[in-house]
């Protein structure tokens, strides 16, 4: 799968916000189909980040993805980029 069929959007609801900022911890909206591998390897190559670990939910017929991303790479820095702090 390519890293943008993968990553749909990224999620800032306020759970997400207080486990960016106490977890490193950030929230994306990703394809029904994709693994946790697959996941991982979209979100370092789109983001250039390293990712610690990636946790699945799937909620109302959409699947998330929480990736828990490296000590080096604040959560908050790559929301910025985003656009979502």
């Amino acid at each position: 799968m390519d890293a943008f069929t993968v990553i749909k959007y990224p999620l800032a609801t306020e759970k997400v916000i207080r486990l960016m900022d106490s977890d490193n911890v950030l929230c994306f909206v990703v394809h029904k189909k994709a693994s946790k591998k697959d996941i991982k390897n979209a979100v370092e190559k789109l983001f250039k980040v390293k990712v610690a670990g990636v946790n699945t939910l799937n909620v109302k017929g959409e699947k998330r993805a929480f990736v828990k991303f490296s000590p080096e790479n604040p959560a908050i820095d790559i929301a910025t980029n985003l656009g979502l702090v």
